[in-house]
């Protein structure tokens, strides 16, 4: 397996929506594969294919435990051609994150349930009714998957706060545990 580099804000293949896959053959597993070696190595908990230079519509959640190691996560989840057809409950507010946005946090509201339409590894479709932190990770990575990132829901000042980080960013002025991608990926 390998570890892929993320890309960042600032990328055109992250606000690209995706494309569906049509079947998953040799080389969908092995991204598959290689997205949750990448995920688990950043310390991440999701991740979507276009944010490592794949604009298929496939992302990756784990939200299992680790041990000190960064071991022992338990619960892969892999999401082809998701859909989310209904949400429901309140809306909640929580601090996201992103791996595409190294080292910023903001609260984002999203609502605490919802149901989602997918097809597995072996390409059954499958349907899951997921809240609390699950259904937020979805959220958040089927985002992705729509060119939208989490930071698109901030407004005002929150979000006027935020534009010079962001510049940062888009200027490769940040640092991360993980690796990143160099330079700007256009959309296949």
């Amino acid at each position: 397996m390998a570890i892929l580099p993320i890309y960042t804000y600032d990328a055109a293949v992250l606000r690209a929506k995706t494309e569906d896959v049509q079947a998953p053959d040799q080389e969908i597993i092995e991204l598959v594969m290689n997205m949750f070696e990448t995920m688990n190595k950043a310390k991440g908990i999701g991740l979507a294919a276009n944010q490592v230079g794949i604009g298929k519509s496939i992302f990756v959640v784990d939200i299992g435990e680790e041990d000190e190691d960064g071991e022992g996560r338990s619960n892969p989840l892999v999401f082809i051609n998701p859909q989310i057809i209904e949400v429901w409950g309140d809306d909640v507010s929580f601090e996201e994150g992103c791996l595409s946005v190294p080292n910023v946090r903001e609260d984002v509201i999203r609502p605490e349930s919802l149901v989602v339409k997918y097809r597995d590894l072996n390409f059954e479709e499958q349907e899951m009714e997921a809240d609390d932190l699950l259904a937020r990770v979805i959220q958040h990575e089927y985002d992705h998957l729509e060119g939208i990132f989490f930071t698109d829901y901030l407004k005002g000042l929150k979000k006027r706060l935020l534009k010079p980080t962001l510049r940062k960013i888009m200027k490769g002025e940040v640092d991360a545990d993980y690796k990143l991608a160099k330079g700007i990926l256009e959309p296949a």
